[in-house]
């Protein structure tokens, strides 16, 4: 549906794609702006405290070695000797638990995460040698070792290729907040608790990348950093549980479809730490991520960078390192969540006649297109009013204008893109005033007066 109606489409497809790399095509594009302009303004506009920031894409490599990123950004990766293919090790693992009964499934996927958790690298090949995992391509049991595989795209920067002049492609948004942290609260005058956020590209070289634009190796987040003082994190944390949950639920998708997951595993630096998950096609996924980092961000960046990063705080007197919450969410993933929540194939027989569509039952501020105007015929002068009313709404909305085809065929069209209301001009319009207007979602059409359409 994707690629058929112009949302997306796979990276340099004529040259048989790239891996896990995708374009968003015409409407794509505006359904992608939509929600990231709509988590703007729910970030920035709707509070007083929080900020939004635009940082490059290339950091000083050192940003990197301070974050963990160099040293601890990698998955555990496993090759197959024969096929050559390589597994990341704990889907791998899910993959062959999957196809076991529920119980014996489950007790083997926690010993992968008390061995994961242990970074126990020979005991995870032990399981997989002892369970006799097979490769998909060759289906034989001749692994490598299981190793370490940095995510990180690096490359050079200026003219003579030696090692200080690598730098990476950034694998998450959040370094370019903490980096400039001092910058923006001085500038701006910012008191603790405040926040800033930045949307932009991210880049993994993920190994075993699937699931269509659910991971992929050039994506963009959307992401704000929380700052506040320490020993009130917790409270926070809380808070901005519910915030984004409220903002999920604002999107018009029904509760039953998010749960939150709290992490077993915490990573180094968090004291809470839980993901929003949505019911997508292919089970219960993260999309949004929230996570208590403590001080640790900052804590890195002023020792490896030697320039001091404590705030004054003048209500209790006292220099303190901010601790920090971090709300985490994948625009693309969130792309693909209201994609999976709107998409619905509907049978529309009677006893007379077959039909069916295809409708995307997307909220209407996030609709690529808000209105279609559709003159019923080329001609007596309906293009005409058509184009006047286009003009007058233009402005304020998308708006899409067709006269070719049925008006049946372009309703379904409509449909298939998730335009939520079209307006057809016909002759009445000439007589009286008067418009059809149809609701996407009901299909139930009303004559209204061509000046109330805006």
């Amino acid at each position: 549906h994707c690629k058929e109606y112009g949302f997306i489409f796979q990276s340099s497809e004529i040259y048989d794609g790239l891996g896990a790399v995708y374009d968003y095509g015409q409407y794509g594009a505006e359904l992608k702006r939509n929600i990231r302009e709509y988590w703007w303004r729910s970030m920035t506009q709707m509070h007083d405290n929080i900020v939004g920031i635009d940082a490059a894409i290339f950091m000083h490599p050192t940003v990197w070695k301070a974050s963990g990123h160099v040293d601890n950004f990698s998955d555990p990766m496993i090759d197959n000797k024969d096929s050559k293919k390589r597994y990341r090790v704990d889907h791998l693992i899910e993959g062959f638990a999957e196809t076991l009964e529920k119980e014996k499934g489950d007790a083997l996927l926690q010993q992968m995460d008390a061995l994961l958790a242990a970074n126990d690298f020979a005991g995870l090949k032990q399981l997989i040698d002892d369970n006799k995992m097979k490769c998909a391509v060759s289906g034989t049991c001749n692994w490598t070792d299981v190793r370490q595989f940095n995510l990180m795209f690096s490359t050079e920067m200026g003219s003579v290729a030696d090692d200080a002049n690598v730098v990476y492609l950034r694998p998450e948004t959040a370094q370019g907040i903490f980096v400039n942290f001092l910058n923006v609260q001085k500038s701006g005058r910012m008191k603790i608790p405040f926040g800033i956020a930045q949307t932009g590209k991210a880049f993994r070289n993920e190994i075993v990348a699937r699931g269509f634009i659910f991971r992929m190796r050039e994506f963009e987040q959307m992401e704000m950093q929380f700052f506040v003082r320490p020993g009130t994190q917790k409270e926070w944390y809380e808070k901005w549980k519910e915030t984004r949950m409220k903002w999920h639920l604002s999107l018009g998708i029904s509760p039953d479809h998010y749960r939150f997951h709290d992490h077993v595993k915490l990573a180094h630096y968090a004291d809470a730490a839980c993901d929003i998950e949505y019911d997508f096609p292919m089970g219960f996924k993260e999309v949004e991520g929230i996570h208590s980092r403590t001080d640790f961000d900052l804590k890195q960046h002023q020792q490896f960078s030697g320039k001091k990063l404590t705030y004054f705080d003048t209500e209790i007197n006292q220099h303190y390192i901010p601790y920090v919450i971090e709300t985490s969410i994948g625009l693309d993933r969130a792309v693909m969540m209201i994609l999976s929540e709107a998409y619905e194939e509907q049978d529309l027989s009677t006893a007379e006649k077959q039909d069916s569509r295809v409708v995307l039952k997307l909220p209407a501020m996030l609709a690529p297109f808000k209105l279609a105007v559709l003159p019923l015929l080329k001609k007596d002068g309906l293009p005409e009013i058509a184009r006047e009313l286009m003009d007058q709404c233009r402005p304020h909305f998308r708006c899409f204008y067709e006269e070719k085809d049925t008006i049946g065929k372009r309703y379904r069209r409509m449909d298939a893109i998730g335009t939520p209301f079209c307006v057809t001009i016909d002759h009445q319009t000439k007589e009286d005033g008067t418009v059809t207007i149809r609701y996407r979602d009901e299909m139930t059409q009303e004559r209204i007066p061509l000046s109330s359409v805006k």
